[in-house]
């Protein structure tokens, strides 16, 4: 099984020991601190480095926002087609780059949009889709991406050898530490698709389970 190619592969990024040890000394120096300060991030990598880093120590699940001052996150039902997305929940990911599009992305400037991250062959890969006009807008801000501890999450159930990585709670939850990102910290903004909202909401009723209704190939 392969799959498409829409589906984006995390960028390569090789780390030293080194660096590891750098990112784990400002986490734990972030935890230390708490959530009222984002975190003072010196570290020359790109920051989507250092939050999968922080997703791999499975310890905490990140959330992206536009609210720099979030205190608890409640549960909350949203709009979403899928049995494990639209449940009543927090929702969050064991991802570090996936958060950072939803601080990013103006949500109030996006009528509609379809994404998702998975592991597939070990492998991360993404899936990002907004309505075209708003695209063509550009529409990106700065956001904040917060850590969460993992303990009351639950993993979204695998399909087959496709193993999501959207994370819920369903009690509150308050954030242990949270980072400042821009535009320039998102690594796939060259790479979101545009889609007309008619078709894809056409598409999302013609197959519920056909995430992620990309447009069929020209």
């Amino acid at each position: 099984m392969e799959l498409p190619a829409y589906w984006l592969p995390r960028p390569v990024a090789p780390t030293s020991r080194a660096l590891r040890a750098e990112f784990d000394e400002v986490l734990d120096r972030a935890i230390a601190a708490g959530p009222d300060r984002p975190i003072d991030y010196r570290v020359d990598a790109p920051k989507w480095q250092f939050l999968c880093h922080a997703a791999d120590r499975a310890e905490h699940v990140l959330h992206g926002s536009g609210n720099p001052g979030i205190a608890e996150f409640t549960p909350r039902t949203p709009d979403d087609p899928t049995a494990f997305g639209g449940r009543h929940a927090v929702f969050a990911a064991a991802d570090g780059v996936w958060p950072v599009f939803y601080a990013v992305l103006d949500r109030a400037r996006v009528p509609l949009m379809c994404n998702g991250c998975v592991r597939f062959g070990g492998e991360a890969r993404y899936y990002f889709s907004i309505s075209a006009p708003a695209l063509a807008l550009r529409p990106w801000r700065t956001g904040t991406v917060y850590l969460l501890p993992a303990a009351t999450f639950e993993l979204e159930p695998p399909n087959g050898g496709i193993r999501p990585v959207q994370v819920a709670s369903p009690v509150p939850v308050r954030p242990v530490a949270k980072l400042t990102v821009g535009p320039e910290d998102f690594p796939f903004r060259d790479d979101v698709h545009g889609h007309v909202d008619e078709d894809l909401a056409a598409r999302v009723a013609a197959d519920p389970d056909g995430f992620p209704w990309h447009e069929p190939a020209a």
